[in-house]
């Protein structure tokens, strides 16, 4: 959807920007949740481009992860993927998973739902246009590169919503309960 914002409007909000400082891994009562887990992508190194195959220029498929560095005590994982860079108040959610069984590793190219694609939806939150799914990468023309922060939280219980949660519910039910987190962040950006 942003990326049907012309290029000249892009341009002028390019100083416009959510914050870093806003996604869920640096608010209060996560900032300092040690950083333990090792989040990777086969796709994109950390502060690497992500390919347009990923994005809303591309297949629109979500990209392959890799975590490693668990801890044993863990009972479920949580994944956000959020954009600080959107020309919005909060940062724009593209993924939210919960209750990701705790022993899993990786999730494979495509796994999750997205836009043309059929993927696992079950344990899928809200993203920022209240779908169930991925929402890939769609920055507006002119803006500049944005970023994609990939963060991943080690959790000593399971959420267990009943509906698909919003972003700022699954922060509010992981309060107090992240044993370990993980960060990886991809840029993108439409010329």
């Amino acid at each position: 959807m942003l990326e049907k914002i012309p290029a000249g409007l892009g341009h002028a909000l390019r100083g416009v920007r959510a914050g870093y400082d806003k996604v869920v891994s640096e608010a209060e009562p996560f900032v300092r949740v040690p950083d333990a887990i090792a989040l990777e992508s086969s796709a994109f190194e950390d502060g690497g481009s992500i390919p347009s195959r990923y994005t809303a220029d591309g297949e629109k498929i979500s990209p392959p992860l890799t975590w490693r560095g668990v801890p044993a005590d863990a009972e479920a994982l949580v994944l956000i993927v959020e954009d600080p860079d959107a020309p919005t108040p909060d940062p724009l959610v593209h993924l939210i998973a919960w209750d990701l069984p705790a022993d899993l590793a990786d999730l494979p190219e495509g796994e999750l739902k997205s836009p043309r694609h059929e993927g696992l939806d079950e344990m899928l939150g809200r993203n920022a246009y209240r779908q169930s799914a991925w929402l890939p990468p769609d920055p507006p023309k002119g803006h500049g590169p944005h970023l994609y922060v990939f963060q991943t939280f080690a959790l000593a219980r399971k959420l267990d919503f009943i509906h698909p949660p919003s972003r700022k519910a699954v922060a509010e039910a992981m309060r107090g309960h992240v044993l370990a987190k993980g960060v990886l962040v991809g840029t993108y950006e439409r010329t």
